[in-house]
């Protein structure tokens, strides 16, 4: 079932949902997390409403917007998680682990429901933890790290699920579910603005944050549209790449230092998500 096609569009959702990361990373250091994902849903419900319109697609059923609201809700915690952990600690820490339990996770769902696989894969868990060990220890900051980390766990399962949800909608629906699942993101963001007393986001954070927003939904097309291609844990796992640009944008444009020890657990992580793939 694999494609080269469907293997482009997943590693182009990776490079795009790793920019939107950066950028609301940026973005949350300007302003409250839970104003990023009001401002982001908000966005991704005009931008997806829209399309959906345009293209014609048929209305989702009432069984596929149940699984895109449960997808919704999933990737707000995943978002809000990953944003507070990008503004207090470090990228090199937060988006590779978050990248691997997002690519962890789907993986899992289809051992539940497909069965054991093979040697290869389970190496590929082995080597996924020693990865996450070897980023977490590279922050000299034993309560930044603490911090970072237990922000990004959240946010891999946050991911995760999202992942599995979204994908159990009919594999010809791409716009019309992740308007619901928008639509759900922006019901807890009113929510967590209420309870959390963040206020009504200033104009000068919508720039940024419409920019995350856009390329956070520009990454949920490709990731739906590879998944038309390939299998839900092949797209699921090379679509969590996404950690490289995150990373990479980091160390060009805010000049982050990234250490031997990071750097070693970084590539320890994308060599996990190789594996898993296999």
């Amino acid at each position: 079932m694999n494609s080269w096609s469907g293997v482009a569009l997943a590693l182009a959702s990776a490079f795009t949902w790793g920019t939107a990361d950066f950028v609301g990373g940026v973005a949350t250091r300007r302003g409250h997390p839970f104003q990023i994902l009001l401002i982001n849903a908000s966005s991704g419900i005009v931008l997806f409403g829209g399309l959906a319109l345009l293209v014609g697609e048929a209305m989702p059923p009432r069984s596929a917007m149940a699984w895109a609201g449960s997808a919704g809700a999933a990737g707000a915690l995943g978002i809000v998680a990953l944003y507070h952990g990008l503004a207090i600690g470090s990228a090199a820490i937060v988006a590779p682990t978050a990248g691997v339990l997002t690519a962890a996770l789907p993986v899992v769902f289809s051992i539940v429901v497909n069965g054991w696989p093979g040697a290869v894969q389970l190496a590929g868990f082995v080597l996924a933890a020693i990865g996450i060990w070897l980023v977490a220890r590279g922050q000299a900051d034993a309560r930044s790290r603490t911090t970072g980390l237990r922000a990004a766990v959240f946010a891999g399962l946050g991911f995760g699920l999202f992942l599995i949800f979204i994908a159990q909608v009919p594999i010809t629906l791409v716009f019309g579910p992740l308007a619901v699942a928008r639509g759900a993101t922006l019901v807890i963001a009113v929510v967590l603005l209420w309870v959390g007393r963040a206020g009504v986001p200033p104009i000068s954070l919508f720039p940024l944050a419409l920019g995350a927003g856009v390329l956070d939904a520009g990454g949920n097309v490709l990731y739906l549209l590879a998944r038309q291609h390939v299998r839900l844990e092949v797209a699921a796992v090379l679509s969590s790449f996404y950690p490289v640009a995150t990373v990479v944008l980091a160390r060009v444009i805010q000049k982050e230092r990234v250490i031997g020890w990071q750097w070693l657990g970084a590539v320890a992580c994308l060599a996990a998500v190789g594996l898993i793939t296999r």
